[in-house]
């Protein structure tokens, strides 16, 4: 994989924990959501119910050991790691491959999708 394919976006100590902050990655809004493990995710910022721009100002939380995002706008819990909607799973959104690399954070290319999610 090439250099090129993956985007510094932030410092990982400016992403709040258990909140979601946005950024244009790759030309596409992007959701990044840091948990209190200190993992980081990548999602479409676009919510497919609503049809608007606003899953990281969702609340983040967990289902078991399913750390999602919630859509404030009606609430649809939104996977993490792979994107799948956890309220509807013929829905979901865009997820990245993301790296923290010298206290940054690095966004890569669109993860596929694999079967069952």
């Amino acid at each position: 994989m090439s250099g090129q394919e993956w985007e510094p976006v932030c410092r990982f100590a400016d992403l709040e924990v258990e909140r979601g902050a946005a950024a244009l990655v790759h030309g596409q809004a992007v959701a990044l959501f840091r948990t209190h493990r200190d993992e980081v995710f990548a999602l479409g910022n676009h919510d497919p119910f609503s049809k608007a721009s606003v899953l990281a100002r969702g609340i983040v939380g967990s289902r078991g050991e399913v750390d999602f995002v919630a859509s404030p706008m009606h609430k649809h819990a939104f996977d993490l790691r792979t994107g799948r909607c956890l309220d509807d799973e013929q829905v979901s959104v865009a997820s990245f491959d993301v790296r923290v690399e010298s206290g940054m954070v690095l966004v890569g290319p669109r993860q596929a999708r694999r079967a069952g999610d």
